[in-house]
């Protein structure tokens, strides 16, 4: 047997956080190595943070970290282990993101990444230059390029997040090439439904390229974006490890090398093809490290689950409903968490808590988060004439039942004030209209909230979901304003739905309170959303055939009528017709308001997903 122990290392790391970032790996690296791992693999960018944008524009900023990375080597020099791990590099006027391969306290190679995702939320084509097949320079003195590394352990690879999700990706001609076991190192952001397609993706690339496959992700979250950390090991399409993720950790496995190259001697498909592709291709060069000795003599056959190698493991089973649910909640909860910790500039969490679903989901989920962190959380009834008992008794319940302040601050006294100074400005003949009287409420509200934040310290959480946001059922200046948008990147059907779930999980009577009424903002007499827009499910999939699909107008309703057949031809036309044109009325809104949590592959936040031009006409 040549047994080899991989541990995978799920860092929270920072953008421009070099010296903090690397403390947090070097003090990984030092227990792995005292649990005899042989080699640790860290996440993409874990120097310098991901995504650093345009900061590599700054030649400081790359150059710091390559002397973090030497500073990583120095730590860790005496520490019988091989690690992986990701840094900007700058050589000839280019910024690369690569992989490092650190032992015995030298920087033995810098391989950098090939696919440079420039889509959804990525820009890495517009900072970083690819690297590509062949490539062979020095940066440094240390070899920059298209490298193998043979270790006594056998012959290892390394490449960065992207390189994984392409099938031309560098893994085949690195696995013809002699790699045994392949880490890639990756900084991909959470989507709802991606660690299975993670998993299956890593299972299919270490069964087609007859690998054994070490895959991590970053954790934690930076601005809008949130990593859920978590990873893999498998050897030849079967899994070894799975990492938890939404936290900060390490495990380990320990596994036969030589089972990777018996099951290649098996496979005639896996021969064949690397014959053939060794005939028309270069052969991928493998740096020889020498001068370090892995210790691996006190290393055991990992026993079986259940010590059989034909029953499956013991677990409790968990629906999708379930996972669905817990891991927006756990990844919403982290984006607030960290964007508080880390941005270092509040002291508390503040909540217009309406009595409303929105601002109830903002809630429960920032107390998530403040729960654990004991962290406070004020929230403020902030009643009009036009606001009922019924919500005022609904916010107050929820807030003794999760324990947090809550204030009731009438704003009727400055909306007469401010309905009679609009009156004033607009002069004879121009009424106010209805929507304006909604507006004057809702921006007061928001004043006020930006106010107590200023001098309380706290963190205004933003309450809207991510439907009135795109129909610009939201007020500018009013409950589209605060400084981290929580769940504005949720589709309204998803707000309720998690909702019946948290009353089924917790049983808190002031969600039931909340719920027990129909959704609507109250700034006038008997408001019902969905008596003014539409029903959400029928907005909720307009927006995503329209703003998702891409399709036309007359291709959404002719998938409206298949999905709510109850529809007339007529009702379904209205209703598409309505959303279109709010929706693209209301992209001025978008852009202006703040940071929102991304949690999906649609997103109105005009830097990371959808960009359209706020200036357009319809006529297509």
């Amino acid at each position: 047997m040549r047994l080899v122990k991989l541990g995978l290392a799920a860092v929270n790391t920072t953008v421009g956080a070099f010296s903090k970032n690397v403390d947090r790996a070097v003090a990984m690296a030092k227990d792995m190595a005292a649990q005899h791992v042989t080699v640790a693999v860290f996440p993409e960018q874990l120097v310098g943070g991901y995504p650093q944008e345009d900061l590599v524009q700054w030649q400081r900023f790359v150059d710091r970290q390559w002397a973090e990375l030497e500073r990583f080597a120095s730590e860790t020099a005496s520490l019988a282990i091989v690690s992986c791990l990701g840094v900007t590099v700058a050589h000839q006027g280019l910024r690369y993101n690569c992989a490092a391969v650190v032992a015995g306290g030298k920087i033995h190679g810098l391989v950098p990444k090939e696919k440079l995702p420039t889509y959804n939320i990525f820009y890495e084509g517009r900072t970083f230059a690819r690297g590509n097949p062949g490539m062979k320079e020095t940066h440094r003195g240390v070899p920059l390029g298209d490298f193998l590394f043979g270790f006594d352990f056998g012959v290892l690879g390394v490449e960065v997040c992207e390189d994984v999700w392409s099938a031309d990706g560098p893994m085949r001609r690195r696995a013809y090439s002699g790699a045994e076991l392949i880490c890639n190192l990756s900084a991909s952001p959470f989507r709802i439904g991606v660690e299975g397609t993670r998993r299956e993706l890593v299972s299919t690339r270490a069964g087609d390229h007859q690998s054994t496959i070490a895959y991590v992700n970053q954790v934690g979250a930076q601005d809008g974006l949130i990593f859920d950390g978590g990873g893999f090991v498998n050897q030849n399409g079967r899994m070894l490890l799975t990492l938890p993720r939404f936290q900060q950790t390490w495990q380990a496995v320990t596994f036969d090398l030589d089972r990777t190259l018996r099951l290649r001697t098996e496979n005639t498909t896996w021969r064949d093809d690397r014959k053939i592709y060794a005939q028309t291709h270069a052969v991928v060069p493998v740096i020889n490290v020498t001068d370090f000795k892995s210790k691996r003599d006190a290393l055991t056959f990992s026993a079986p689950a259940g010590r059989s190698f034909f029953l499956p493991a013991e677990g409790v089973p968990v629906t999708a409903r379930e996972r669905y649910c817990e891991d927006l909640l756990d990844a919403l909860a982290m984006g607030i968490g960290d964007y508080y910790e880390k941005t270092k500039g509040f002291k508390c969490l503040g909540i217009a808590l309406s009595g409303g679903r929105d601002s109830l989901l903002t809630l429960l989920i920032a107390h998530r988060y403040a729960s654990k962190a004991k962290v406070p959380i004020e929230t403020f009834y902030m009643p009009t004439r036009f606001s009922s008992q019924g919500t005022r008794d609904a916010a107050a319940l929820i807030a003794k039942e999760l324990g947090v302040s809550f204030t009731v601050i009438s704003i009727d006294e400055a909306f007469e004030r401010e309905m009679t100074a609009t009156k004033e400005m607009l002069g004879e003949g121009r009424p106010l209209t209805p929507i304006t009287l909604q507006n004057i409420q809702a921006r007061l509200r928001a004043q006020r909230m930006w106010n107590w934040a200023n001098t309380s310290g706290g963190l205004f959480l933003q309450t809207g979901n991510m439907s009135e946001k795109a129909v610009g059922y939201t007020t500018i200046g009013g409950d589209l304003m605060g400084a981290l948008a929580v769940i504005s990147n949720l589709p309204k059907t998803v707000v309720m739905y998690l909702l019946d779930y948290l009353t089924e999980k917790t049983g808190l009577a002031g969600i039931k309170a909340v719920t027990a009424r129909p959704a609507g903002p109250e700034l006038m007499h008997n408001q019902v959303g969905e008596d003014e827009l539409m029903p959400f499910p029928i907005l909720d999939a307009c927006f995503h055939l329209f703003a998702g699909e891409k399709m036309g107008p007359a291709d959404v309703v002719l998938a409206v009528r298949s999905i709510f057949p109850e529809l007339s031809a007529e009702v379904a036309e209205a209703h598409v017709k309505k959303f279109v044109r709010l929706f693209t009325i209301s992209i001025y809104k978008w852009v202006q308001s703040p940071i929102s949590l991304h949690v999906g592959n649609l997103d109105l936040d005009r830097e990371r997903a959808l960009q359209l031009p706020v200036v357009t006409q319809t006529e297509w």
